[in-house]
């Protein structure tokens, strides 16, 4: 994928649940909501201050996020579906999500 989001900006892809079953019912993709969770897969250069300096964004690549139910605009990429939403728009970080194995 070949995007670069522009000053506070951040591009996630949605974490998707494997679990199709509540209970014993039975719920059709069509009635899923859409997951609340995602991976962040690129980031802009930061938010642009009142001063003109630029604060760098909390969140990076390869962060596990946490966003509002109607965060962000959906694109599709390359056949894939991301988010495109401000740094503001995250609610929290989840620590130990990324995917990335740190260097003992």
């Amino acid at each position: 994928m070949n995007i670069r989001p522009l000053h506070d900006r951040i591009v996630v892809k949605r974490i998707e649940e494997s679990e199709t079953k509540h209970g014993s019912l039975y719920i059709p993709d069509s009635a899923k909501e859409k997951p609340q969770e995602g991976e962040v897969v690129a980031v802009g250069n930061g938010k642009r201050l009142e001063d003109g300096k630029v604060a760098p964004l909390d969140v990076k690549p390869g962060d596990r996020i946490l966003f509002g139910k109607y965060s962000g605009s959906d694109i599709k990429l390359d056949g894939e579906e991301y988010l495109i939403m401000r740094e503001d728009e995250v609610l929290a970080v989840i620590e130990g999500g990324s995917k990335k194995t740190k260097a003992a």
